[in-house]
């Protein structure tokens, strides 16, 4: 065989491995969320995990932590992959660690507020996680639509809650000019009841679309262009189908939550003017005492950081720090850097207040 044709041959052979590399991560799920946990709670769709520690109980720290993620997306991306999870890394520096996973609601779960969630579903799970944790004294740490379910929670039952770490939390909705979401779903355009009672809850789909409308070009082109051209480092490739996975696994959003979300957040500004009504019972931000620690994504372009900025001085904390990052909504926990720079601040911060 002459060298051209082995040339020709192992070019083909290239082709038909990254053909085949490229198969695989667009037909398949990555192996996510591998992190060993207990069942040791449940509610309706929700469910209380406790991780395994790996630290001996005389080196943990005290205090345990609950994750509390997004309403309509998977929790796992807390614990993407091993070798690259802030699960494994939380519990490799010694905390207790409990997640709270709401699960995805049927169109029997359309009635269910943000009330249900801060005022049923939360105090269970934590009364729970006391329990088995020994510990009366708890931290939250709440991200994106997680971290308006933790606000609301620590400042209607802020006994007992010693720290209170916000990520990317949508809590101002005052600078409309600098939401994209809040034109997009300003009364003029968008008609919530109508959607509401097409569907009884925000379609998965929906919400997922409008968020890559966000960055159309690279959601749609430029993150498929940029598998394609790291077909040839697993690194880069294992990344991205764990990412993917994690981004194409959406969930419906309870419809009379949506309809709060956006009618008393994006509308009306209800929270952070401490006008919010839950379960009866005013939301008031300053009834907030825990230590807080919020973490804002300075390239955000789905919390953009007028949103965060804001909470530091409507609450009551003595201990409070605002900390900046470069990054996006997800990739400041999720990303390459995300080791080196995010989970090590958080554990620096939370550490010392945890035993």
């Amino acid at each position: 065989m002459s060298s051209s044709t082995e040339t020709l041959v192992d070019h083909f052979r290239q082709i038909e491995e990254r053909l085949g590399t490229l198969n695989r991560v667009l037909g398949t799920r990555a192996a996510i969320a591998q992190t060993p946990k207990q069942l040791i709670w449940t509610l309706n769709k929700a469910k209380l995990y406790r991780y395994t520690p790996v630290v001996p109980e005389e080196k943990r720290h005290r205090i345990p932590l609950l994750l509390v993620f997004a309403l309509m997306n998977r929790p796992y991306i807390f614990d993407l992959r091993p070798g690259h999870s802030f699960v494994e890394f939380m519990l490799q520096h010694g905390y207790d660690l409990y997640l709270l996973d709401w699960g995805a609601p049927g169109i029997e779960d359309k009635k269910l507020k943000f009330d249900d969630y801060t005022l049923e579903y939360m105090p269970r799970a934590i009364r729970k996680l006391q329990s088995v944790s020994g510990s009366e004294e708890f931290s939250l740490l709440g991200w994106c639509i997680g971290a308006i379910l933790t606000t609301m929670y620590a400042a209607l039952r802020p006994d007992n809650l010693r720290n209170l770490i916000l990520l990317t939390a949508p809590l101002d909705f005052s600078q409309k000019d600098k939401i994209t979401f809040s034109r997009w779903v300003d009364e003029r355009f968008f008609d919530v009841d109508k959607v509401l009672s097409a569907f009884g809850n925000m379609p998965a789909e929906m919400i997922e679309y409008g968020a890559k409308a966000l960055k159309p070009f690279e959601n749609y082109v430029g993150n498929y262009l940029k598998l394609y051209e790291n077909l040839d480092d697993p690194r880069v490739v294992e990344a991205w189908h764990a990412m993917n996975t994690w981004v194409t696994d959406n969930i419906p959003m309870a419809g009379e939550t949506f309809r709060q979300l956006i009618v008393d957040l994006y509308r009306q500004n209800a929270l952070i003017e401490n006008r919010m009504v839950v379960g009866g019972e005013l939301v008031d931000l300053s009834r907030i005492r825990a230590n807080l620690l919020t973490v804002i994504a300075e390239a955000d372009h789905i919390t953009p950081p007028c949103q965060s900025e804001t909470i530091v001085d409507k609450v009551s904390s003595t201990v409070k720090e605002t900390f900046r990052i470069s990054g996006g909504h997800i990739g400041i926990m999720a990303g390459s850097g995300a080791a080196k720079r995010t989970w090590p601040h958080i554990d620096a911060w939370l550490g010392p207040k945890s035993d």
